[in-house]
């Protein structure tokens, strides 16, 4: 559903204009009703409201005496934020969010299929400079006998 890279700015007031070429489809996916969120990279996580409502039900079934289900849960809907796109297509970014993102005038909007990444654009560059392969490592086994 989403995908792609585009460069923007952050207004004055931290919000975010939605590109155009996904305005559509948040409007008809979900009224303009997003969620955003912390990602463990300090990155933000921006949502359509009924696809988040499905992961934060499967993120509350798990048990938290678990202390990892318990950072998850705490991290993902702790820092979760219900937004709504203005009539311009802009979004606000929660001061909260920003701050943990270290989101700045100039950010990353990356799509993801269902969400989008929100990074900070020098955070960017340097995890695409790191990312540039898999290392000793190689493939995580989720991946291997994938192709392009």
């Amino acid at each position: 559903m989403f995908r792609g890279i585009a460069q923007l700015n952050l207004d004055n007031k931290g919000r975010l204009a939605v590109p155009a070429r996904y305005r559509d489809t948040l409007i008809e996916r979900c009224a303009g009703h997003l969620v955003t969120t912390a990602d463990a990279d300090r990155c933000v996580l921006i949502y359509p409201l009924p696809d988040w409502e499905t992961i934060q039900q499967k993120l509350e079934g798990y048990s938290n005496l678990d202390p990892r289900v318990r950072e998850l849960q705490r991290r993902l809907i702790g820092f979760a934020v219900d937004v709504e796109m203005d009539s311009a297509g802009r979004v606000l970014i929660a001061p909260a969010l920003r701050e943990f993102a270290q989101l700045e005038k100039r950010i990353v909007l990356v799509g993801q299929g269902k969400k989008f990444e929100l990074w900070n654009k020098d955070n960017w560059e340097q995890l695409i400079e790191r990312s540039s392969g898999f290392g000793a490592a190689g493939l995580p086994p989720e991946l291997e006998g994938f192709s392009l």
